[in-house]
């Protein structure tokens, strides 16, 4: 068990990495088309008129969607891979690029400089308490960080029992066919052990998206 969990790290390594160029593709295809409808989700929860944090920006998706809407965001992420196609993506558009690279648990922001951080299908790094702390520190008082941690298919057939079972392998809490009240709870309790001790009052949401359902983290800054 050991083992097959050190291959999936080192598989999501991979994705995140050398292979991010293949991101956009393997998302769509384990969503069954519905990932960018999941991500997007966030901006419902947001304010569109301040500033905003994303965490792990990935290739850069939500980072055009804001764009392209007026949202001014900054975006952060560890990979180079990733910065490189987010980059690439904002200049064929245009776009402003508000790019850096880092840890997450360690933010090269002023104190209260965000009203809004989002995380979309973040990785361990959101558990670590380190990462918490800096996103108290650099969110205003009263924003709100929004964290997409997982989605429920709700349709899709064979096809969605194959992603189930992927899921399952691969540990990912996404794709599991589970009652919403169940699924609420699990994560409510999750949320409150990991955002509570560190300064957030938490509130546990679903989006219906396409085939599916987005679970929703908001975790607001208190103070």
């Amino acid at each position: 068990m050991r083992l097959w969990s050190r291959l999936v790290r080192f598989g999501f390594y991979l994705l995140y990495n050398p292979f991010a160029f293949t991101y956009d593709w393997v998302s769509y295809t384990v969503s069954m088309g519905a990932w960018r409808e999941w991500v997007r989700s966030s901006l419902d929860y947001i304010d569109p008129d301040s500033l905003t944090l994303e965490l792990a920006h990935g290739t850069g998706n939500l980072q055009l969607d804001m764009a392209q809407r007026g949202i001014a965001a900054v975006g952060y992420d560890l990979s180079p891979n990733m910065g490189r196609i987010a980059r690439s993506k904002l200049r064929s558009y245009a776009l402003p690029v508000r790019l850096a690279r880092g840890k997450a648990q360690q933010l090269p922001f002023a104190d209260n400089a965000f009203a809004n951080i989002i995380a979309t299908f973040p990785s361990e790094y959101i558990a670590a308490p380190d990462t918490l702390r800096e996103c108290w520190r650099v969110l205003q008082p009263g924003g709100v960080m929004v964290v997409v941690p997982a989605a429920s298919f709700t349709a899709g057939g064979a096809a969605r029992s194959l992603l189930e079972a992927l899921y399952r392998a691969t540990g990912q809490q996404s794709g599991r066919t589970t009652a919403q009240s169940v699924v609420a709870a699990h994560m409510n309790e999750q949320a409150q052990r990991l955002f509570a001790p560190h300064g957030f009052e938490v509130t546990i949401t679903h989006k219906p998206c396409r085939r599916s359902v987005a679970h929703i983290i908001l975790a607001q800054k208190q103070g």
